[in-house]
Order: structure tokens, then C-alpha cells, then sequence
């Protein structure tokens, strides 16, 4: 406010018409929030008509030291400046501001002052302030997206679904990014204010805000920990006692605000899944078109030779530094990249899991996807590792008397499968790894493979596989808490029996890759008639595996097929998925706005033991914060135990309430439901207004 007696009274932002023509008002419908390159409007209120040949000036304010400041171009300026307009109308005067469509995003103050016409300023207004995004629905912006329908999924929608699994059984679980849940725009620029590059040099960071490349590419490095005031902290195996177990989050929010709560220090634990989805919530928030990918038979090639080696003995476990993920998730976003040559904007991998470094820092990409498809590894940032993660080689060798490896098998298919992403049409799984990659075995796919320096036919001069016997291993589909079989089938297709030592090994692992313990190991001497098979018959009991199967509940089978002779062992491997039960969620009633809600959730403890530690977590955009229903005591086998929660919907449209449950011997067990979220029309006749 001004003085007593001076002619500006007031300065009225008009935040409610301001956000919803910028698409900000589910973020905030009283703070100014807007989108570069689309003009806002603002009313200055005075006492009197302006003094003669007095004239307003605007200057904007960015950064907390007042880093960097623009003085606002009166209209008639260029359109990469900062320009304003004005009309008096009715003793107020209205501006109307445009942002350049390159514009600093950030935390702008605006100061408007009242200069007399000798150059003095006569009245100054100071305490105004608005927050700048990326505007991807202006076509001078780096990021913006023609079709409308892209938009209200890769910016507006605060619900997603992150697929997890194998290649051969993917499955969904909800995540809610929560991008305009309160508060959550402004952590997104205190992870930016928090980053290496912010707190070396303020005012060149703040600069360097422009540009969407840089923005992505810091946030990719702040997600993790690693080095830096990151969110979160990754950990790949249990304990999590000092902190939450990755799989029990169920949405961005409740990190981000517990990592800004606790004054930037990081939360434990994440992984690739947690690490994604936190960097979608942060780049939808800024106005960054984004989704999630998950890429199954993930490859983490760490010396850069596009394969992946195993060292396979039966007997003892090599540490390795290579390895395949049964799915590893990044993020795409999409954008323009004037820093690169024609041909590689739009979708732009990010990945801000902590692998290796990248100039220096725990960060990956932005890279561009069609420069992986087309095999052009010189393009900035980390193309020759996201092109491995999705085409190299799985190389399988085994260590001979004396220590000396022998290659057994070449995997040139696995890696890189099912590139999934949620679909703008719904909850349903979109493929996009033709977006990566050209069709297995075609014209263009070894082309590719030329240009990336990848060897066309691997050398294999020790000896060749059987030419008449073949391995598969079968096996359903089990549930975590039952027992199955597993059936290692050899088939023998020549004209003479076989003698063959058949090894057997299954272990459970993580989904990337790490050891939690052996579950069954048996070595047979075996003759498969010819023109015959031999079926050897696993069965798996839930005392087999239980203790340790980890929370992401997969059994790896390992086999190996030794026939007499000079040819080479045969090998196969299968993941077995153990899938969770279902949780039931029941809401009672129709949903409105600032209303009361009740909702019952159910579950039924499938195993044979009993659960103690039982707790189920629920969150949900617009409907509640992340919310702990802790149940007391034991839950016997075959229990069902039913828990309450009651809740008011704070904002309108169409909302998920996202359950998961976790115990001492069951996690990870998920359960979704939406609901439509309404407005209730009071006071309103029914014969003007009907039924709603």
C-alpha cells in the first residue's frame, strides 16, 4: 500500500480471471500465477486522474538478492522483452503485461512507480508479487504442444499409473503426482534454489531459467541425493528402518513436502520408480510436458561397450558391474532443442535415478529419443548410455578349469522390450518402443547398430551351441503366498539320445538385479531320448521363498543344460513375478466439493502366517493428504480386516483415492478407486436449474 495521500491506492493482480485464462487456478485461485508469452492483466486503483506528464513505470525483481532486474518496456517494444500497455478507465488504470515467450521462469516482484516528468519518482508501490511458468499451449515457447489432448494429460493430469513387472507380466500401479496440490509449485523452485548451480552463482542460475534444457537437466540432478540438496535418497534393498520403503509411496506429494519441511534434507528411500515420479510432478508443475516411461530388460551398461556381461558358474556369485533391470523408469519431456541440430526436438529421455555420472554430476539427459532411434550417440546429454539401456547385448559366459571364460550365449532381443507409458486415453498401457527403436532384425535396426559402433555379429569361435537340443522354462503366473511349480523342459530333437547334466538354480532378486538369497538349487544327470523331451518339475512352497523374496516378490530361474561333447551349454532364464492380492475400496455416497466423505477399505491376508504390523497409507489429489490407518494386533490367514477414513474433497472433477497396505511379511499391495468430485448447487429452483 502507499501513503495516505497518494495517487496510487492499490494494485489489484485479478489472480481469480489471471489463473484460470493461464490454466494455473488449480494451483492457486488467489496468488497471481502465470504463463510466459500470453499477456496478464493487472489494475492500478488511484485516488486521482495521474498529474500531468506524470507517466507509471514498471520493474521486476528476480531472485532473493535481487539478482537480476528488468525494467518493463512501454507496448511498441520487441516481443523478446518485457512490455507493458495502459488505459485509464473510471479513476483505475489498466495494464496489461506481456512476458516475452522466453521469459525467466521463477518468483517475480513487480515494483510499480510514478515519475514526474523531470525523471523523479513521485510514488513507488513495491510489495507485488507473481510466479512465472513455462507456457507449452504459446507456440514461441521451447515447449510447446499443439494438441490439446497431450496437454491435459502430460501437464494437467495430477493421476498416473507407472507400469512395473517383467516384460512377459507388466503391471500398473497408480501414482499421484499431485502438481497442484498446495504448495507443491513452490517447493518445485526451492529444489531449483537448492541445486549446485543455484548456490555457486545465483544471479547466472536464475538467468539460465529460460531455457528448458537447463531447467529439466538441473531437476534431474535434485531429485537424488547424490552429491547435492537432492530429494530423496536411493536404496536398493532392505532394511528401511530409518526411513519408508520405496514401494509404500503412492504419490510425489508427501516427499516433496517432507523434504521442504525438513529444511532440505533428504528423504529416505527411493527408487527408479520414486525418483520418475517426483521428477514428473516437479516438470508438470513448471509447465513442462512430461510422462513417465518405463523401459522392461533395462540394461546398465557401465563401461560403455553396449553389452552386458554375466559370469554364470552355478557355484559362487561374481559381483559385476553390469546388469539388466527387469524394468528401470525415466521421464520424457517434451520440448524444442535449439542447443542441437534439426531433427532432434520432442520427446527428451530424463532420467534422474543415480547411475553414473554425467560432466561431474548424478544426472541424465535431457537426450533426445529420435537421436536413440536413429543411433546418434554424440548428442548431448548421455546418449551412448540411455542407447545401451534400450539396444545392448546380454553375453553370457562361464569360468573353466584354470579360471578361463568361455562365452556361452549371445542375447541380442532382450533388452529394451515393452517401452510403456500411460496413454492419453486412459488408465491403459501405451506402447512406444518403436519410438526408441526400429523393429528387432530389420534393414533400419542394423543400420543403427553400424552407426553406434555396435558389433553387427558377435564373435563366437569356441564353439557352437547344440544344433539338437533346446531349453524352455514354463510357469505360471503364482500369487505371493501359494506354492507353484516350475517345469524345465529339454527337448532333444535329433536322431540319438543325449547325456546331459542339468543345473537348476532359483534366486530371489530384486527388480534390478540384486541377490536376496537362493531359494532351490539341484544338479541331475539326465538322458533325453531322441525326438523326445525331459521334463524336470520344480515346486516352489511359500516356506521355499518366503524369507527371501524381497518387496518386489520376483524368483529368478536359472538353467543349464551341459550335454557330452564339444558343444556349448545351453541356458535359460525366466523371472517369476509372484503377484499381490487385491485391496477393496468402497466410498459411500456421492462426492462434493468441501463435503464430508466415508470410505471403507478392506483386505485379506492371503498367507499361511499371520501379519502383525499391519498399516495402510492413502492419499489422494484434491481429496486428502497422505494419511496412515495403523491396525492393531495380528491378522491371523484368511482374516479380513476392514479399516475407515473419512475425508473432505477440496477441489472439483474427476479424483483417485490411492490405498496402499504393508505388513511384516506382505507389502506392496495397492488398490485405486475414482470418484467424481462436485459442485452442490444451493438456493437454486429447480425448475430453472433441473437436476445436477
Amino acid at each position: 500500500m502507499a501513503n495516505h495521500n497518494s495517487f496510487i491506492v492499490d494494485v489489484d493482480l485479478r489472480s481469480h480471471e489471471n489463473n484460470l485464462a493461464h490454466r494455473t487456478r488449480e494451483i492457486d485461485r488467489e496468488r497471481l500465477i502465470v504463463r510466459r508469452g500470453q499477456p496478464f492483466f493487472i489494475t492500478v486503483q488511484c485516488s486521482d486522474p495521474l498529474p500531468p506528464n506524470h507517466q507509471l513505470e514498471l520493474v521486476l525483481h528476480l531472485g532473493k538478492q535481487e539478482d537480476v532486474v528488468f525494467k518493463v518496456q512501454r507496448q511498441g517494444g520487441g516481443r523478446d522483452r518485457w512490455r507493458f500497455d495502459e488505459q485509464e478507465v473510471q479513476g483505475e488504470i489498466l495494464l496489461t503485461l506481456h512476458s516475452p515467450a522466453d521469459a525467466i521462469i521463477g518468483h517475480y516482484r513487480l515494483t510499480v512507480l510514478l515519475m514526474s516528468p523531470d525523471g523523479h519518482i513521485v510514488e513507488k508501490l513495491d510489495k507485488i508479487s507473481f510466479h512465472l511458468l513455462f507456457n507449452p499451449w504459446c507456440k514461441d515457447d521451447a515447449v510447446y504442444m499443439s494438441d490439446e489432448r497431450l496437454l491435459k494429460e502430460y501437464i494437467m493430469n495430477e493421476d498416473g499409473v507407472i507400469y512395473m513387472g517383467t516384460s512377459d507380466y507388466i503391471r500398473g500401479i497408480p501414482w499421484n503426482y499431485g502438481q497442484f496440490e498446495d504448495f507443491v509449485m513452490d517447493i518445485c523452485f526451492e529444489v531449483l534454489d537448492n541445486s549446485k548451480d543455484a548456490l555457486k552463482n545465483s544471479k547466472k542460475d536464475i538467468e539460465n531459467r529460460c531455457d528448458p534444457v537447463y531447467v529439466s537437466r538441473i531437476i534431474t540432478a535434485m531429485v537424488n541425493a547424490n552429491g547435492d540438496r537432492g530429494v530423496l535418497i536411493g536404496k536398493w534393498s532392505s532394511p528401511y528402518l530409518d526411513g519408508v520403503a520405496p514401494s509404500r509411496w503412492t504419490g510425489s506429494v508427501p516427499i516433496l513436502r517432507q523434504w521442504s519441511k525438513a529444511g532440505s534434507r533428504a528423504v529416505k528411500y527411493g527408487q527408479c520408480w520414486v525418483f520418475a515420479g517426483v521428477a514428473c510432478t516437479v516438470l508438470r508443475c513448471l509447465g513442462i510436458p512430461t510422462r513417465l516411461i518405463t523401459n522392461f530388460s533395462s540394461a546398465h551398461d557401465v563401461d560403455g561397450n553396449l553389452s552386458i556381461d554375466f559370469v554364470e558358474d552355478f557355484e559362487s556369485r561374481e559381483e559385476r558391474k553390469d546388469s539388466t533391470w527387469n524394468f528401470h523408469c525415466w521421464v520424457e519431456s517434451w520440448m524444442r532443442r535449439n542447443d542441437l541440430p534439426k531433427g532432434n526436438d520432442g520427446w527428451q529421455v530424463l532420467d534422474p535415478t543415480p547411475q553414473e555420472l554425467s560432466d561431474g554430476e548424478f544426472c541424465c539427459g535431457p537426450c533426445p529419443v529420435s537421436a536413440i532411434k536413429e543411433g546418434n550417440l554424440e548428442m548431448k546429454y548421455d546418449a551412448p548410455f540411455v542407447f545401451a539401456e534400450v539396444n545392448a547385448d546380454i553375453i553370457y559366459w562361464r569360468v573353466l578349469p584354470g579360471g578361463r571364460k568361455q562365452k556361452i550365449s549371445v542375447d541380442q532381443r532382450t533388452v529394451g522390450r515393452n517401452i510403456s507409458t500411460k496413454s492419453v486415453y486412459g488408465d491403459i498401457r501405451e506402447d512406444v518402443t518403436l519410438y526408441y527403436k526400429y523393429p528387432e532384425g530389420s534393414k533400419e535396426e542394423r543400420e543403427v547398430y553400424k552407426k553406434a559402433g555396435r558389433r553387427l555379429t558377435p564373435s563366437n569361435d569356441e564353439c557352437k551351441p547344440s544344433a539338437q537340443l533346446n531349453m524352455l522354462i514354463k510357469h505360471p503366473n503364482p500369487v505371493f503366498g501359494t506354492d507353484f511349480d516350475v517345469i524345465v523342459e529339454v527337448k532333444n530333437k535329433g536322431c540319438e539320445d543325449a547325456n546331459v547334466q542339468l543345473a537348476v538354480r532359483a534366486i530371489a532378486v530384486t527388480y534390478n538385479s540384486l541377490h536376496q538369497g537362493e531359494c532351490k538349487r539341484q544338479t541331475n544327470s539326465v538322458t533325453v531320448l531322441a525326438q523326445n523331451a525331459h521334463k524336470e518339475v520344480l515346486r516352489f512352497r511359500y516356506e521355499d521363498y518366503a524369507k527371501y523374496v524381497a518387496e518386489h516378490n520376483l524368483i529368478r530361474v536359472k538353467a543349464l543344460v551341459d550335454a557330452e561333447g564339444d558343444s556349448l551349454p545351453i541356458m535359460a532364464v525366466a523371472d517369476i513375478p509372484l503377484s499381490m492380492p487385491e485391496l477393496h475400496i468402497q466410498v459411500l455416497g456421492k462426492a462434493f466439493v468441501l463435503e464430508q466423505l466415508t470410505a471403507y477399505i478392506s483386505f485379506t491376508n492371503p498367507l499361511p502366517v499371520p501379519l502383525t504390523g499391519g498399516v495402510f497409507t492413502l492419499e489422494g489429489a484434491g481429496l486428502l493428504s497422505d494419511t496412515q490407518i495403523y491396525v492393531d494386533g495380528v491378522i491371523s490367514p484368511g482374516q479380513k480386516v476392514s479399516v475407515k477414513i473419512t475425508f473432505t474433497p477440496m477441489r472439483t472433477g474427476i479424483r483417485k483415492l490411492l490405498v496402499d497396505f504393508d505388513s511384516d511379511r506382505l507389502k506392496d499391495v495397492k488398490g485405486v478407486t475414482s470418484m467424481v468430485v462436485r459442485k452442490r448447487y444451493r438456493n437454486m429452483t429447480p425448475l430453472l436449474y433441473g437436476r445436477f
